[in-house]
C-alpha cells in the first residue's frame, strides 16, 4: 500500500475512532480525533502543531480536547529538553485502566440498587425495575473481577 493511501485511511480510521466516542461517551469529535490521531502517529508524541495539521483543526480547538482527555487519563504531556512546549502521547495501558475503571462502576452500582431495593421493601410493584437492575450490576460486580484476572493472566 502507497503512503499516500495509508495516510488517507489511517485519517478514515480515526474518524471512525471520533464517532464511536461521540456516540459512546458523548466527547466532542475533535477530542475523538485527537485521541485516535495519537493512537497511530508517528512518532507516538506530538506537539499540538503536528496534531493540529494532522486532522486539519485549528490549535485552539485542541485546548479543551486535549483537557477532556488528560482529565480522563487518556493522554498525558511530555516535555524534551531545550524544547519549549508540550508533546502529547495515549498513556501507556490506559485501555485496560478506561475498561477497569466502566466495568467496575457498573457493578458498584448494585449497591445503590440494593439501597433502592430496601427503601421499597413494602411495595414490590414498584421494587420490580429497581430488582432487574439490581440482578445485572449485582451479576457485574461479582463476574467483573474474574475477568480481569484472567485477562491480567493472558496478557502477561
Amino acid at each position: 500500500m502507497d503512503e499516500q493511501r495509508r495516510d488517507e485511511e489511517l485519517l478514515a480510521w480515526v474518524e471512525r475512532v471520533a464517532a464511536f466516542f461521540a456516540k459512546n461517551n458523548g466527547l466532542p469529535l475533535i477530542t475523538g480525533r485527537v485521541l485516535g490521531w495519537l493512537m497511530v502517529c508517528d512518532p507516538p508524541e506530538q506537539t499540538a502543531a503536528q496534531i493540529a495539521a494532522a486532522i486539519g483543526a485549528s490549535k485552539g480547538s485542541l485546548s479543551t480536547a486535549v483537557r477532556v482527555l488528560e482529565a480522563g487519563g487518556f493522554v498525558r504531556t511530555v516535555t524534551r529538553p531545550a524544547e519549549r512546549g508540550v508533546r502529547l502521547r495515549v498513556v501507556d495501558d490506559v485501555w485496560e485502566r478506561v475498561a477497569r475503571r466502566k466495568l467496575e462502576a457498573l457493578g458498584q452500582f448494585s449497591g445503590i440498587t440494593a439501597d433502592g431495593l430496601e427503601i421499597l421493601r413494602d411495595d414490590p410493584a414498584r421494587a420490580g425495575r429497581v430488582r432487574d437492575a439490581h440482578r445485572l450490576f449485582a451479576w457485574l460486580e461479582r463476574e467483573i473481577p474474574p475477568l480481569f484476572q484472567r485477562w491480567e493472566e493472558d496478557s502477561s
